[in-house]
């Protein structure tokens, strides 16, 4: 019970550090950055990687054709040599009007590349000299205004990348269970405001959705610069920041994920595939994370749980502080996904689903699966 009481003061003293110096993680409050009508009209073309995607594209493609841009846009899709006829579907979308669409294949993937990045750079290739290029999944829904606002706050605040998550969906129980502590996770790794300083290290995207100046991305030497990153998004905004690009990220409010995942084992695949690669496939990075998760979001209830069992109100106290600090940190993230505050005290299991996902990572990785996503795997 001693060795209890001190993991859980422990605990509780990391719980202090991570509310109060950790970047404020836990806020919600990164949103697109002030800004005001641009004086030009900046030329961008919207880059969509696309692999067997017919059954978001339908909700998804629209939305960028229908976008209220000001200044001259177009969309290109990369149909990624798909099986399901993604790119016919593409087209037949397009006859509703809206912004030009041009449909293409590239070359078949060469080594050293991920399919998405092959697919992105010949896109960015194929829209030529423009200003921006928005780089947005085939999943992704935005609102209305959402490339007007993305522009208007590049330009107003001389950003290199502005880039927002997606509100990813929480329809069913195990969505409503992972998704909100998958972007609360993120932003622990990467807190928004650390990112968004200039001259700080830490530096992060959404992949999702990610406007970046043509010139910033021709600086960091284009998408071949990270063509084998399997975590794209976080590898290009420190190639734009690495060579003095200014970088942004928040949470969306117009840009919506329509993408389901009703189960655990399709939500077990999106975060497993790249888990280990985040630990740059290190077994002593990968023991560390266990052993963090273990003590940051597993003592906590263990602590209040045995102690109250056991008598022991010391444990008790000390574990429960700590439990209750975390479930205030996440009160953000859930009110943000319109979740009850009650569930906040599930974090802990939560965590622990993902320290399994983590370590299946690891496993996938030593039996030579690696990154497998849509019928390709990266060692």
């Amino acid at each position: 019970m001693t060795v209890l009481l001190w993991l859980s003061v422990v605990s509780l003293l990391g719980w202090l550090w991570l509310a109060c110096g950790h970047g404020l993680f836990w806020r919600t409050d990164q949103r697109l950055p002030p800004r005001r009508p641009p004086g030009r009209r900046p030329e961008v073309a919207i880059v969509v990687p696309a692999r067997d995607e017919t059954e978001v594209l339908p909700v998804s493609l629209p939305s960028l054709l229908a976008q209220k841009y000001p200044g001259r846009a177009r969309v290109v899709l990369v149909d990624d040599h798909s099986g399901d006829g993604t790119g016919a579907l593409a087209r037949r979308l397009a006859r509703t009007g809206g912004l030009p669409l041009t449909v293409v294949t590239p070359p078949p993937l060469p080594p050293g590349w991920t399919g998405k990045l092959w697919a992105l750079r010949h896109g960015v290739e194929l829209a030529g000299p423009v200003d921006y290029l928005l780089l947005t999944d085939a999943d992704i829904a935005h609102g209305p205004d959402s490339l007007a606002e993305l522009v208007a706050a590049a330009e107003s605040n001389d950003l290199d990348l502005v880039s927002q998550m997606a509100r990813l969906r929480v329809a069913t129980g195990w969505e409503r269970l992972i998704v909100p502590a998958f972007v609360y996770f993120f932003a622990q790794l990467y807190p928004f405001r650390w990112s968004n300083r200039p001259g700080a290290r830490t530096a992060a995207a959404a992949g999702g959705c990610s406007l970046v100046r043509r010139e910033a991305l021709e600086r960091a030497g284009g998408i071949a610069a990270i063509r084998g990153a399997v975590i794209d998004d976080v590898s290009l905004a420190r190639a734009v920041k690495s060579t003095g690009g200014r970088t942004w990220l928040g949470l969306a409010d117009q840009v919506d994920s329509v993408r389901p995942y009703p189960r655990l084992a399709q939500l077990w695949r999106m975060v497993s595939r790249s888990a280990y690669a985040q630990l740059r496939h290190s077994p002593l990075l990968l023991a560390g994370t266990v052993a963090g998760l273990a003590l940051v979001y597993l003592v906590p209830p263990t602590a209040t749980l045995t102690g109250l069992a056991a008598g022991r109100p010391g444990v008790t106290v000390a574990g429960g502080a700590a439990w209750l600090l975390m479930a205030a940190t996440f009160l953000p993230m859930l009110r943000y996904y319109r979740q009850p505050p009650w569930s906040a005290l599930l974090l802990p299991f939560t965590a622990f689903l993902y320290l399994l996902m983590t370590v299946d990572s690891a496993v996938q990785h030593r039996r030579g699966r690696g990154a497998a996503w849509k019928g390709r795997t990266y060692g």
